[in-house]
């Protein structure tokens, strides 16, 4: 089959690019011809909370990627679904994440499926449905892209439920976020520890990713706090570009003088940083306020390790409690509690022995054989 794959992908950089050219090498592998169409413009300067959008690493190789799409630009948008409709792809796969790009991919997708033969499929992979922050608009914008397209894909059955308060008669498949692979293999802690240059007599909890509110790193510091964690040689690794204001954070950590236990690596994290990172970690803490799934969790799994996420959205439906770590509600005490019985208890090599056998879920074939499901019910 032929696949055209719309989102972000090199030269941006991210976790949506990772998972874009994931999946479009799962889907080269197995025969199918694929490329990816995405950005000139992804977002504007003044939109894009972040240092920069863009990575220094070189491209993936034996993958085509065509920069055609400005997410700003109308006329773009139809250059972009003129030239999807000349090629007659099977599938228009796309990635959606924020209903900021409802008007040009619901754009794209009309144009590139317009026409009598109607032989291209527009499928659609939801990261969410309703953003994490919303506006006024946002349920306008997502209804016009949603009237786009034949199929969809959700990750959690908390965007599917998103979904169906817009469509009730579109072909829905539920495939859990695969798991990223991608970032090379587990190092041995000794390994880990002495790249990152940390104390091999500390134990480590990480939290992973860009910084927003929703994320709830001010309830892990709170929690870190924690009289019982503070007599553990504990240190906390906070890994990612603050996409906000840091003050607020930085003031929990100077109210309760834990600075010296907190590495802050406050920017960007390279591809070639992710395996070190989480083969030094004993736990890995996600304490958000509100999510539907999360990369990062899939990140754990590859590289074997036990988490912390907390009940919201569709975070307990990709980690059973108690076999690969702990569910617990988004408040810092309960987080507190949940990080001193896996040190107390000694839970990691339980905890590890669950995911070994949970991960097995989460392949990219079992993805890309419900996409075929999909294409084959539209």
């Amino acid at each position: 089959m032929k696949f055209i794959v719309l989102g972000t992908a090199h030269p941006y950089r991210g976790g949506l690019a990772a998972y874009i050219e994931r999946l479009t090498r799962q889907l080269l592998d197995e025969g199918h011809e694929a490329q990816i169409f995405t950005f000139t413009l992804q977002y504007p300067r003044v939109f894009f909370p972040g240092k920069t959008q863009f990575t220094d690493a070189p491209p993936p190789g034996n993958m085509k990627i065509t920069r055609i799409l400005s997410s700003v630009n109308p006329f773009s948008w139809i250059k972009t679904g003129l030239t999807i409709r000349k090629l007659k792809p099977d599938v228009l796969l796309v990635k959606y994440w924020h209903p900021f790009m409802s008007p040009c991919f619901g754009t794209v997708a009309r144009v590139a499926r317009w026409g009598k033969e109607r032989r291209t499929k527009v499928i659609c992979i939801f990261d969410n449905v309703i953003p994490h922050e919303r506006s006024f608009i946002d349920r306008l914008l997502t209804s016009y892209f949603i009237r786009s397209i034949d199929g969809a894909i959700v990750m959690s059955g908390s965007v599917g439920e998103d979904l169906r308060k817009f469509s009730v008669s579109m072909p829905v498949k539920f495939n859990p976020h695969p798991l990223y692979d991608n970032y090379g293999r587990p190092l041995s802690r000794e390994e880990a520890l002495a790249l990152l240059k940390l104390e091999p007599d500390y134990r480590y909890l990480l939290f992973f990713g860009f910084i927003r509110a929703y994320k709830g790193l001010d309830l892990l510091l709170e929690a870190f706090a924690d009289k019982r964690l503070r007599e553990r040689k504990l240190k906390l690794l906070v890994a990612g570009e603050f996409y906000e204001d840091a003050t607020p954070y930085k003031k929990i950590i100077d109210k309760h003088n834990i600075g010296e236990d907190v590495i802050l690596y406050d920017r960007f994290i390279r591809e070639d940083e992710v395996a070190p990172l989480f083969s030094a970690a004993d736990l890995v803490v996600q304490p958000y306020r509100n999510a539907t799934q999360s990369g990062v969790t899939q990140i754990a799994y590859h590289f074997e390790k036990p988490m912390l996420v907390t009940s919201v959205g569709g975070l307990a439906e990709i980690l059973p409690h108690g076999k690969c770590g702990y569910v617990v509600d988004p408040d810092p005490s309960t987080i507190a509690d949940a990080i001193e019985d896996f040190f107390a208890g000694g839970r990691s090599e339980e905890f590890i022995g669950g995911i070994r056998e949970e991960k097995a879920k989460f392949t990219w074939n079992r993805l890309t054989g419900s996409i075929l499901e999909v294409y084959q019910t539209i």
